[in-house]
């Protein structure tokens, strides 16, 4: 059944403390799963970049943060560029690409690129964050070739094992190091569930391929990540 949703989604606006914390902690959790949760951290990066590219594609990496992606990437198979709201994180950018590929912007809005530009376009842990999901996926299929492919990687929010492994991992670990509470924050940064989001995909693209984590059976609810592979028709 097909969740009824509107948007532009109206999350709680945080205070300048809770912004403060979101950022701190978005760096501090970064460590966290590199060390503590290598295996999703694989699977997040793993899973895209293990399906076929064609030579000398042209590639769109969507909210790249700081380019965690980029290792995982056969860069010198594939024109890579990288769109990125933050200015910080794109000074980080480009350090790691040439400037020319490096994009500062929000994909809710018209970008500099012409229609059909890119053969592959990539958003990890990015769809369940963006406030306008429709105005951004019309943008994302303007830009991508007509065959092009759209690599997605998702957190299943909504499900049970997602909920039951952020109440042991992120919520008790915010709490205890900023003495606040953590669901105004998820509630401000994870404003789209998984089921709002498939059936927008499926909708403007043709699903190729799909994987879950960490048990092999596509059950949303069962699973804490899951990666998509769709085609513009």
């Amino acid at each position: 059944m097909r969740t009824a949703s509107k948007w532009p989604k109206k999350p709680p606006e945080l205070s300048q403390e809770q912004q403060r914390a979101r950022a701190q902690f978005l760096r501090l959790w970064e460590e966290q799963v590199a060390s503590k949760y290598s295996l999703i951290e694989k699977f997040n990066h793993g899973y895209p970049a293990k399906l076929r590219v064609p030579a000398g594609a042209r590639t769109l990496e969507v909210g790249a943060g700081i380019g965690c992606h980029l290792p995982f990437e056969d860069l010198r198979n594939q024109d890579y560029h990288v769109l990125e709201m933050s200015d910080d994180h794109c000074d980080v950018l480009r350090t790691k690409l040439t400037r020319d590929r490096v994009v500062r912007g929000n994909i809710e809005e018209r970008q500099p690129f012409e229609p059909d530009y890119f053969d592959r376009i990539i958003a990890i842990h990015v769809l369940q964050r963006i406030r306008d999901l429709p105005l951004a996926l019309r943008e994302i299929c303007r830009i991508l070739k007509p065959g092009g492919f759209f690599d997605v990687v998702l957190t299943c929010d909504g499900g049970f094992a997602y909920g039951f492994a952020r109440k042991l991992s992120t919520e008790p670990l915010f709490e205890r190091t900023f003495g606040m509470e953590y669901s105004p924050i998820v509630r401000n940064d994870h404003v789209n569930t998984l089921a709002e989001i498939k059936p927008l995909l499926t909708d403007r693209f043709e699903l190729l391929s799909s994987r879950h984590f960490p048990l092999p059976m596509p059950i949303d609810t069962l699973n804490l990540v899951v990666g998509y592979r769709f085609r513009k028709s």
